[in-house]
Protein backbone atom coordinates (compact mmCIF):
# COMPACT_ATOMS: atom_id res chain seq x y z
CA UNK A 1 0.00 0.00 0.00
CA UNK A 2 2.93 2.33 0.70
CA UNK A 3 4.06 1.71 -2.85
CA UNK A 4 0.69 2.84 -4.18
CA UNK A 5 0.79 6.05 -2.19
CA UNK A 6 4.31 6.68 -3.48
CA UNK A 7 3.05 6.31 -7.04
CA UNK A 8 0.29 8.83 -6.37
CA UNK A 9 2.87 11.19 -4.96
CA UNK A 10 5.01 10.75 -8.10
CA UNK A 11 1.98 11.68 -10.18
CA UNK A 12 1.83 15.01 -8.39
CA UNK A 13 5.57 15.73 -8.59
CA UNK A 14 6.83 14.31 -11.90
CA UNK A 15 5.82 15.84 -15.28
CA UNK A 16 3.22 13.58 -16.84
CA UNK A 17 1.86 13.39 -20.37
CA UNK A 18 -1.95 13.44 -20.23
CA UNK A 19 -4.09 12.05 -23.06
CA UNK A 20 -7.85 12.63 -23.02
CA UNK A 21 -10.31 10.38 -24.84
CA UNK A 22 -14.02 9.59 -24.71
CA UNK A 23 -15.40 6.07 -24.62
CA UNK A 24 -19.09 5.37 -25.32
CA UNK A 25 -21.09 2.31 -24.30
CA UNK A 26 -24.57 1.30 -23.22
CA UNK A 27 -26.24 -0.21 -20.17
CA UNK A 28 -25.72 -3.97 -19.91
CA UNK A 29 -22.63 -4.06 -22.13
CA UNK A 30 -18.97 -4.29 -21.20
CA UNK A 31 -16.39 -1.69 -22.13
CA UNK A 32 -12.61 -1.92 -22.50
CA UNK A 33 -10.56 1.05 -21.29
CA UNK A 34 -7.33 0.66 -23.23
CA UNK A 35 -4.10 1.67 -21.52
CA UNK A 36 -2.01 3.44 -24.17
CA UNK A 37 1.60 4.55 -23.68
CA UNK A 38 4.49 5.87 -25.80
CA UNK A 39 6.53 3.43 -27.89
CA UNK A 40 9.31 1.83 -25.89
CA UNK A 41 7.64 2.57 -22.57
CA UNK A 42 8.37 -0.56 -20.50
CA UNK A 43 5.61 -0.70 -17.88
CA UNK A 44 6.59 -1.84 -14.41
CA UNK A 45 3.56 -0.71 -12.38
CA UNK A 46 0.09 0.59 -13.20
CA UNK A 47 -2.83 1.99 -11.20
CA UNK A 48 -6.39 2.43 -12.46
CA UNK A 49 -8.62 4.93 -10.65
CA UNK A 50 -12.06 6.43 -10.93
CA UNK A 51 -11.79 10.22 -10.69
CA UNK A 52 -15.43 11.30 -10.95
CA UNK A 53 -18.13 11.21 -9.62
CA UNK A 54 -16.10 9.67 -6.78
CA UNK A 55 -12.38 8.96 -6.49
CA UNK A 56 -11.83 5.23 -6.06
CA UNK A 57 -9.04 2.74 -6.58
CA UNK A 58 -10.11 0.14 -9.15
CA UNK A 59 -7.14 -2.02 -10.15
CA UNK A 60 -3.36 -2.25 -9.82
CA UNK A 61 -0.44 -4.10 -11.34
CA UNK A 62 2.74 -4.46 -9.26
CA UNK A 63 5.62 -6.63 -10.45
CA UNK A 64 3.29 -8.63 -12.69
CA UNK A 65 0.65 -9.20 -10.03
CA UNK A 66 -2.83 -8.01 -11.10
CA UNK A 67 -5.30 -6.90 -8.43
CA UNK A 68 -8.94 -5.76 -8.80
CA UNK A 69 -10.48 -6.67 -5.42
CA UNK A 70 -10.84 -3.11 -4.20
CA UNK A 71 -14.03 -1.90 -2.51
CA UNK A 72 -15.31 0.37 -5.24
CA UNK A 73 -18.62 0.52 -7.08
CA UNK A 74 -17.00 -1.74 -9.71
CA UNK A 75 -16.13 -4.54 -7.28
CA UNK A 76 -16.88 -7.79 -9.09
CA UNK A 77 -17.33 -5.94 -12.41
CA UNK A 78 -13.70 -5.02 -13.15
CA UNK A 79 -11.10 -7.14 -14.92
CA UNK A 80 -7.50 -6.08 -15.53
CA UNK A 81 -5.98 -7.68 -18.62
CA UNK A 82 -2.35 -8.61 -19.15
CA UNK A 83 -1.87 -5.56 -21.42
CA UNK A 84 -3.12 -3.45 -18.45
CA UNK A 85 -6.37 -2.46 -20.18
CA UNK A 86 -9.32 -2.38 -17.78
CA UNK A 87 -12.61 -4.07 -18.67
CA UNK A 88 -15.78 -2.92 -16.88
CA UNK A 89 -19.17 -4.60 -17.09
CA UNK A 90 -21.99 -5.21 -17.11
CA UNK A 91 -22.40 -1.45 -17.11
CA UNK A 92 -25.01 0.54 -15.25
CA UNK A 93 -26.31 4.02 -16.08
CA UNK A 94 -24.54 5.45 -13.01
CA UNK A 95 -21.13 4.20 -14.25
CA UNK A 96 -20.49 7.27 -16.40
CA UNK A 97 -17.46 9.22 -15.22
CA UNK A 98 -13.76 9.99 -15.60
CA UNK A 99 -11.04 7.38 -15.22
CA UNK A 100 -7.26 7.48 -15.23
CA UNK A 101 -4.41 5.02 -15.43
CA UNK A 102 -1.01 5.85 -13.99
CA UNK A 103 1.84 3.84 -15.52
CA UNK A 104 5.46 3.78 -14.40
CA UNK A 105 8.26 2.39 -16.54
CA UNK A 106 11.42 0.60 -15.49
CA UNK A 107 13.28 3.91 -15.44
CA UNK A 108 10.84 5.52 -13.00
CA UNK A 109 9.12 7.79 -15.52
CA UNK A 110 5.36 8.16 -15.04
CA UNK A 111 2.67 8.42 -17.72
CA UNK A 112 -0.97 9.21 -17.06
CA UNK A 113 -3.88 8.63 -19.41
CA UNK A 114 -7.34 10.06 -18.68
CA UNK A 115 -10.52 8.60 -20.19
CA UNK A 116 -14.12 9.76 -20.05
CA UNK A 117 -16.74 7.01 -20.04
CA UNK A 118 -20.30 7.82 -21.08
CA UNK A 119 -22.93 5.11 -20.53
CA UNK A 120 -26.26 5.41 -22.38
CA UNK A 121 -29.52 3.55 -22.06
CA UNK A 122 -30.45 1.38 -25.05
CA UNK A 123 -33.01 3.13 -27.24
CA UNK A 124 -36.46 1.45 -27.05
CA UNK A 125 -38.78 0.96 -30.01
CA UNK A 126 -40.68 4.19 -30.67
CA UNK A 127 -44.43 4.62 -31.09
CA UNK A 128 -45.86 6.35 -34.19
CA UNK A 129 -49.35 7.84 -34.35
CA UNK A 130 -51.07 9.10 -37.51
CA UNK A 131 -53.31 12.17 -37.41
CA UNK A 132 -55.39 13.11 -40.46
CA UNK A 133 -56.02 16.77 -41.22
CA UNK A 134 -59.62 17.82 -41.90
CA UNK A 135 -60.14 18.27 -45.65
CA UNK A 136 -60.76 21.88 -46.67
CA UNK A 137 -61.81 23.59 -49.87
CA UNK A 138 -58.19 24.22 -50.84
CA UNK A 139 -57.18 20.54 -50.53
CA UNK A 140 -57.30 18.67 -53.86
CA UNK A 141 -59.65 15.74 -54.25
CA UNK A 142 -58.34 12.22 -53.58
CA UNK A 143 -55.48 13.52 -51.45
CA UNK A 144 -54.77 13.17 -47.76
CA UNK A 145 -52.77 15.44 -45.47
CA UNK A 146 -51.33 13.47 -42.54
CA UNK A 147 -49.15 14.25 -39.53
CA UNK A 148 -46.98 11.44 -38.20
CA UNK A 149 -46.03 11.81 -34.55
CA UNK A 150 -43.14 9.75 -33.14
CA UNK A 151 -42.44 9.25 -29.44
CA UNK A 152 -40.00 7.27 -27.31
CA UNK A 153 -39.54 7.22 -23.53
CA UNK A 154 -37.56 10.11 -22.12
CA UNK A 155 -33.92 9.00 -22.30
CA UNK A 156 -30.81 11.12 -22.64
CA UNK A 157 -29.36 12.45 -25.90
CA UNK A 158 -32.10 11.07 -28.13
CA UNK A 159 -32.65 12.24 -31.71
CA UNK A 160 -35.48 11.67 -34.19
CA UNK A 161 -35.26 11.23 -37.96
CA UNK A 162 -37.60 10.00 -40.72
CA UNK A 163 -37.21 8.14 -43.97
CA UNK A 164 -39.61 7.29 -46.78
CA UNK A 165 -39.34 3.60 -47.56
CA UNK A 166 -39.15 2.21 -51.08
CA UNK A 167 -37.59 5.23 -52.77
CA UNK A 168 -34.08 5.99 -53.96
CA UNK A 169 -33.91 9.11 -51.78
CA UNK A 170 -34.81 7.87 -48.31
CA UNK A 171 -34.76 11.31 -46.69
CA UNK A 172 -37.59 13.77 -46.13
CA UNK A 173 -37.78 17.50 -46.67
CA UNK A 174 -36.59 19.49 -43.62
CA UNK A 175 -39.55 21.89 -43.92
CA UNK A 176 -41.87 18.93 -43.28
CA UNK A 177 -40.44 18.33 -39.80
CA UNK A 178 -41.71 19.86 -36.57
CA UNK A 179 -41.00 19.61 -32.82
CA UNK A 180 -37.30 18.74 -33.21
CA UNK A 181 -38.09 16.06 -35.78
CA UNK A 182 -40.76 14.24 -33.77
CA UNK A 183 -43.60 15.26 -36.14
CA UNK A 184 -43.59 14.75 -39.91
CA UNK A 185 -46.13 16.31 -42.26
CA UNK A 186 -46.88 14.35 -45.47
CA UNK A 187 -49.27 14.92 -48.36
CA UNK A 188 -50.53 11.67 -49.89
CA UNK A 189 -52.26 10.86 -53.16
CA UNK A 190 -53.72 7.73 -54.72
CA UNK A 191 -50.23 6.67 -55.78
CA UNK A 192 -49.05 6.66 -52.17
CA UNK A 193 -51.32 3.88 -50.88
CA UNK A 194 -48.40 1.53 -50.21
CA UNK A 195 -45.82 4.13 -49.19
CA UNK A 196 -44.43 3.59 -45.69
CA UNK A 197 -42.59 6.00 -43.41
CA UNK A 198 -40.16 5.00 -40.67
CA UNK A 199 -39.34 6.97 -37.55
CA UNK A 200 -35.78 6.32 -36.41
CA UNK A 201 -34.89 7.04 -32.80
CA UNK A 202 -31.20 7.00 -31.88
CA UNK A 203 -28.55 8.01 -29.41
CA UNK A 204 -24.75 7.72 -29.80
CA UNK A 205 -24.70 3.95 -29.11
CA UNK A 206 -28.04 2.47 -30.24
CA UNK A 207 -31.10 2.98 -32.41
CA UNK A 208 -34.52 1.54 -33.21
CA UNK A 209 -37.38 2.33 -35.57
CA UNK A 210 -41.11 1.96 -36.17
CA UNK A 211 -42.79 1.94 -39.59
CA UNK A 212 -46.32 2.97 -40.57
CA UNK A 213 -48.34 3.23 -43.79
CA UNK A 214 -50.31 6.47 -43.32
CA UNK A 215 -52.71 5.91 -46.25
CA UNK A 216 -54.44 3.22 -44.19
CA UNK A 217 -55.51 5.90 -41.72
CA UNK A 218 -56.63 8.12 -44.61
CA UNK A 219 -58.79 5.25 -45.88
CA UNK A 220 -60.44 4.82 -42.50
CA UNK A 221 -61.27 8.52 -42.40
CA UNK A 222 -62.46 8.64 -46.01
CA UNK A 223 -66.08 7.61 -45.38
CA UNK A 224 -67.44 10.08 -42.83
CA UNK A 225 -70.98 9.61 -44.14
CA UNK A 226 -71.02 5.93 -43.20
CA UNK A 227 -69.58 6.66 -39.78
CA UNK A 228 -72.15 9.42 -39.28
CA UNK A 229 -74.98 7.06 -40.34
CA UNK A 230 -73.82 4.40 -37.86
CA UNK A 231 -73.55 6.98 -35.10
CA UNK A 232 -77.06 8.22 -35.90
CA UNK A 233 -78.43 4.68 -35.71
CA UNK A 234 -76.80 4.18 -32.34
CA UNK A 235 -78.58 7.28 -31.06
CA UNK A 236 -81.91 7.26 -32.90
CA UNK A 237 -82.87 3.58 -32.40
CA UNK A 238 -82.63 3.56 -28.59
CA UNK A 239 -84.49 6.90 -28.34
CA UNK A 240 -87.30 5.71 -30.66
CA UNK A 241 -87.66 2.50 -28.66
CA UNK A 242 -87.81 4.47 -25.43
CA UNK A 243 -90.50 6.81 -26.80
CA UNK A 244 -92.54 3.82 -28.02
CA UNK A 245 -92.42 2.18 -24.58
CA UNK A 246 -93.40 5.45 -22.91
CA UNK A 247 -96.38 5.83 -25.26
CA UNK A 248 -97.46 2.24 -24.68
CA UNK A 249 -97.29 2.74 -20.93
CA UNK A 250 -99.26 5.97 -21.18
CA UNK A 251 -102.00 4.30 -23.25
CA UNK A 252 -102.22 1.42 -20.79
CA UNK A 253 -102.41 3.83 -17.86
CA UNK A 254 -105.17 5.87 -19.53
CA UNK A 255 -107.12 2.70 -20.20
CA UNK A 256 -106.99 1.78 -16.55
CA UNK A 257 -108.15 5.24 -15.51
CA UNK A 258 -111.04 5.19 -17.99
CA UNK A 259 -112.25 1.78 -16.79
CA UNK A 260 -112.06 2.87 -13.20
CA UNK A 261 -114.18 5.96 -13.88
CA UNK A 262 -116.89 3.89 -15.60
CA UNK A 263 -117.04 1.44 -12.69
CA UNK A 264 -117.29 4.28 -10.18
CA UNK A 265 -120.13 5.93 -12.14
CA UNK A 266 -122.08 2.68 -12.34
CA UNK A 267 -121.67 2.04 -8.61
CA UNK A 268 -122.95 5.53 -7.76
CA UNK A 269 -126.01 5.04 -10.00
CA UNK A 270 -126.95 1.70 -8.36
CA UNK A 271 -126.56 3.20 -4.93
CA UNK A 272 -128.88 6.11 -5.87
CA UNK A 273 -131.55 3.82 -7.25
CA UNK A 274 -131.39 1.72 -4.10
CA UNK A 275 -131.91 4.74 -1.86
CA UNK A 276 -134.73 6.16 -4.05
CA UNK A 277 -136.73 3.26 -5.54
CA UNK A 278 -139.33 4.06 -8.22
CA UNK A 279 -142.97 3.90 -7.15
Amino acid sequence: MCFLWNLLLWEALIPIAVIGAQVLSKVGDSVLLVAEHPPGFQIREAIWRSLWPSEELLATCFRGSLETLYHSRFLGRAQLHSNLSLELGPLQSRDSGNFSVLMVDTGGQAWTQTLQLKVYDAVPRPTVQVFIAVAGDAQPLKTCQAFLSCWAPNISDITYSWRREGTVDFGVEPQSLFTDGQVLSVSLGLGDKDVAYSCIVSNPVSWDLATVTPWESCHHEAAPGNAFYKDMLLVVVPISLLLFLVGLFFAWHCGLCSGKKKRDACTDRVAAETENPLV
